[in-house]
């Protein structure tokens, strides 16, 4: 006959059966983790396929000569733009502007981040959704890397400052989300004011100096907190080598 169980051997059962339901819980969201970022992956190799074919097509429309040609590299692009609007859900027109308006051989876009800090707190400054950044921004087309930065700063945090060292030179795509439809190269920089104050403006709202462990709400598609920590181990450091990818 089978021996009825103490209550101690019934305590250890529902007590593995416990354990055994979290786990089962615990597998379930791991793969379900697994396949969202399966299924991002494969969009941003949808992307990356898009981008390629839209360079080729550009250098293309730009250096071939017969005319057939010129008509083929016209609907690789159209095709690639499809492409991107399909997978990301960007109207048509607004990748055409973005994605197919340069004409020569395709290069990266320009983005300069500056890296401002006072009592160990670094500075950010406040976007109207209510994220943060370090203030930056493309690099305007008469400009040096060094002249915008120093623009980008006074624009968005109203301070005047010096352009003092190279922290790193990155590949957006191997450090931000989402994937963009073009090439970034971000440059981040580090400043030191040397006057001013934050004043209102149309791409900001508001400024403060934050410590490494009280970051706010970042806009994590322009710098995250690796990147944010990368800036302070460049400004403690008495000799920073510049990162690159």
């Amino acid at each position: 006959m089978r021996a009825e169980m103490t209550g101690e051997q019934t305590i250890n059962r529902q007590t593995s059966a416990v354990q055994t339901l979290e786990l089962v819980n615990e597998i379930g969201e791991m793969e379900g983790a697994v396949k969202e970022r399966q299924s991002m992956d494969k969009n941003e190799r949808w992307l990356q396929w898009a981008v390629r074919l839209q360079s080729i097509a550009q250098a293309g429309l730009y250096y071939g000569k017969d005319p057939f040609d010129q008509e083929r590299y016209e609907q690789v692009r159209a095709i690639a733009a499809e492409m991107i609007s399909d997978k990301t859900d960007i109207p048509m027109e607004k990748v055409k502007d973005l994605f197919c308006g340069e004409i020569g051989y395709q290069t990266p876009k320009l983005d300069t981040r500056g890296a401002v800090f006072k009592d160990d707190k670094i500075l950010l400054v406040k976007e109207s959704n209510g994220t943060w950044s370090l203030p930056g921004g493309w690099v305007d087309v008469d400009l040096s890397v060094k002249e915008n930065v120093i623009k980008e700063i006074k624009e968005e945090a109203g301070l005047d400052v010096t352009a003092d060292r190279v922290i790193a030179v990155q590949d957006r795509e191997k450090h931000n989300r989402p994937i963009y439809a073009y090439k970034v190269c971000k440059i981040f920089i580090l400043c030191s004011v040397t006057g001013g104050q934050f004043v209102p403006n149309l791409e900001t709202v508001e400024s403060c100096y934050f410590g490494l462990h009280e970051l706010p709400a970042l806009a994590e598609e322009k710098n995250d907190a690796k990147q944010i920590r990368m800036c302070f181990d460049a400004y403690h450091a008495e000799h920073w080598e510049t990162l690159m990818d």
